[in-house]
């Protein structure tokens, strides 16, 4: 297919997209390229996280001019020589202002495309309308595989890191409770030990003072069986 005039991007951009709109420079003119843009392209905007179930939102979209730039050039790049569709709609939206009724603008609008050498079968409009429409869902097939890869690629990798981190914080949350059951095992197991600590050294103190009393009085006995013997036997 010949390369599309330089300017059929911006009237396929303004057919579609009004100066008015916020947020979308109709009148600036949409960047061109030499092949039929990729839709994976227009996918590099960041995609957001999708945030978890209980926080969930409604997203909703609004025209952005790059995406409205880009889906000019692919119809732009799908526009075959000679009028069709798109110059019948370009004189269409020439006599919008004019005060004419609904009817009354496509009929002036289909005797001004046949006037400019326009096909007289009406079937050539909605054949080349079909063909842009049928353009645009390839497009549009396109960029869904694209988002579905930059989702699988940013996001899986982003939910991969999430479920691995969580199963770390459970593991670590476990042991946790383990130690602190432990802990607690541990300080109830050293109260245990100090009781057992002062019953113990008071049994053990009370023992060797019994048992240094007794030594004394054996000991009494003999030096005082030894003083008698001296005394009476030699």
């Amino acid at each position: 297919m010949p390369e599309p005039d330089k300017s059929i991007g911006q009237k396929i951009l303004n057919f579609f997209v009004k100066a008015e709109e916020p947020g979308v420079a109709a009148g600036s003119p949409p960047v061109q390229t030499a092949t039929t843009p990729r839709p994976a392209a227009a996918a590099q905007t960041p995609v957001s996280t999708p945030p978890t179930p209980a926080a969930s939102s409604a997203v909703t979209g609004a025209v952005d001019p790059k995406f409205a730039e880009h889906l000019a050039n692919v119809l732009a790049q799908n526009n075959p020589p000679g009028p069709d569709y798109f110059e019948f709609r370009e004189t269409l939206r020439s006599l919008a202002n004019l005060g004419l009724s609904e009817d009354k603008q496509f009929q002036a609008a289909w005797a001004s495309f046949k006037a400019l050498g326009g096909s007289n079968d009406v079937g050539t409009l909605t054949k080349t309308a079909n063909q842009y429409i049928g353009a645009l869902n390839n497009d549009r097939d396109a960029f869904g595989k694209s988002v579905d890869a930059a989702l699988a690629d940013r996001v899986g990798g982003l939910q991969n890191e999430q479920k691995r981190l969580q199963t770390e914080n459970d593991a670590l949350a476990k042991q946790l409770v383990e130690i602190q059951q432990k802990i607690d095992a541990n300080a109830d197991r050293l109260t245990a030990i100090g009781g057992d600590i002062n019953e113990q050294s008071a049994k053990i103190t009370q023992n060797r003072q019994s048992y240094e009393t007794t030594f004394a009085h054996f000991m009494e006995q003999i030096k005082r069986d030894l003083a008698k013997i001296t005394q009476y036997l030699t």
